[in-house]
């Protein structure tokens, strides 16, 4: 697939390239995206910017495995960064970060949002899926705020840096949003209390 635009009432959200990989870089020297981003090296280099927007991200795109998203300022400045990861059919896992002097202005749940809204109506999603290391407060507030349903905590289900660890999972569903899904679903029937 081609890379894609979208655009919310304060972001433009398109694929990050070769132009954004010094504010790739600058923004991932931040020792709290080295500590929560299990992706993210710690020394993080040039070199890892630069396999990022050269080949990582056009890579994902181009066989519809992952779409990565830089969340942008009108000004064109870089706020963050989302991406969803294929999983199974029908399913994406989202991840996401926002540089450190823009954090608490809400634009990582408002890129969350545009994004799943995307992938529920243009990629045929049914489930979008958020896990973040157990600890890991404020990806948990920004799904939550989001509409993720937090289904759990799963042990060792996440390698942060060689070490095993537990994380929250969570969902979301295009019914939360409003939306129809590609497939039927069924929930589970509920147990009387």
């Amino acid at each position: 697939m081609d890379p894609v635009t979208l655009t919310t009432g304060r972001l433009v959200l398109r694929s990050p390239g070769p132009p954004d990989t010094d504010a790739v870089l600058a923004a991932a020297q931040d020792p709290d995206l080295q500590r929560w981003i299990s992706q993210f090296p710690s020394p993080y280099l040039p070199e890892h910017a630069r396999c990022f927007t050269e080949r990582t991200v056009p890579d994902g795109w181009a066989n519809d495995s992952m779409f990565t998203f830089g969340l942008f300022l009108p000004g064109g400045e870089l706020a963050g960064m989302l991406a969803l990861t294929m999983r199974a059919l029908g399913v994406a896992e989202t991840g996401f970060w926002a540089a450190k002097e823009h954090r608490g202005h809400g634009y990582v749940t408002e890129a969350t949002l545009a994004v799943a809204r995307w992938a529920f109506t243009r990629l045929a999603i049914d489930r979008l899926e958020w896990r973040a290391e157990v600890g890991n407060h404020a990806s948990r507030a920004v799904a939550e705020r989001a509409g993720f349903t937090i289904e759990g905590t799963l042990r060792s289900a996440t390698n942060n840096k060689g070490v095993r660890r537990d994380c929250w999972v969570g969902s979301l569903l295009p019914s939360d949003l409003g939306l129809p899904s590609a497939a039927p679903y069924l929930p589970a029937p509920q147990r009387p209390r």
